[in-house]
């Protein structure tokens, strides 16, 4: 099976639909899947569930399917940097579904891994507690969550073989590797392509059979907040 597709246009062909689930990796603007964001961009899906972190920055990331109306809701756990955001959230054009990041962030391991719920204590008496199943472990509260899975993950990656078997880079394991267990099909972007066997399997984060079409992509790789003093400052 031939997972290598041209271009990020190529790898999304038949995998978009209005209404549909999507889980997209990254931290901030760290290692975001930003090749592929653009195909879905310019393909005009709309009325995406988006699972992420963040929603970009303001022309930027996921920013750009924000700007263009192209999402219906935000499954996430911060949205600070996107002033777009904050006015459709307000203005009652985005729905939102807060979770506690490593909530998230299990959640979504969940899914990958089959589990359709768990008990956590993150969030017991607060807003995001409302309507769950609380239950008690050793004396104390818990709350129900449920797993997370999704249409199409996209992710982004350093490396890949050509059998999809990934391996990440600092802050872009954020995410990155739970989503890509987690959609029913899983498009990785990365940024160098290697025959199968090169990779040290001690060194695989991600095995390929949870990756089913890969792109080699270019990346700007853009910081979402750069902070800069003078020479010499303390």
């Amino acid at each position: 099976m031939n997972k290598i597709y041209p271009d990020d246009a190529t790898a999304l062909d038949g995998l978009l639909q209005d209404g549909m689930t999507m889980m997209a990796g990254g931290f901030g603007l760290c290692g975001i899947p930003e090749n592929l964001i653009a195909a879905v961009h310019a393909a005009g899906t709309k009325d995406i569930t988006i699972v992420s972190n963040n929603c970009g920055v303001d022309g930027f990331g996921l920013g750009v399917l924000l700007d263009a109306k192209q999402i219906k809701k935000m499954i996430s756990s911060y949205v600070g940097e996107n002033k777009e955001f904050e006015r459709q959230y307000l203005e009652g054009e985005l729905e939102l579904e807060f979770n506690p990041q490593g909530t998230l962030a299990e959640r979504i391991r969940a899914g990958g891994a089959g589990i359709p719920g768990f008990y956590v204590k993150t969030g017991v008496g607060t807003l995001i507690a409302e309507g769950k199943e609380h239950k008690e472990f050793g004396g104390e509260t818990y709350i129900m969550e449920t797993g997370l899975i999704a249409d199409l993950s996209i992710v982004k990656a350093w490396k890949a073989d050509t059998e999809g078997n990934l391996v990440f880079r600092k802050t872009a394991r954020n995410f990155n590797p739970m989503m890509a267990t987690a959609g029913t099909v899983t498009v990785v972007e990365v940024e160098e392509i290697v025959e199968a066997g090169s990779l040290d399997p001690d060194q695989i984060h991600t095995p390929g059979i949870f990756i089913q079409r890969i792109i080699k992509g270019e990346f700007e790789k853009r910081i979402e907040q750069r902070t800069i003093r003078s020479r010499g400052e303390g």
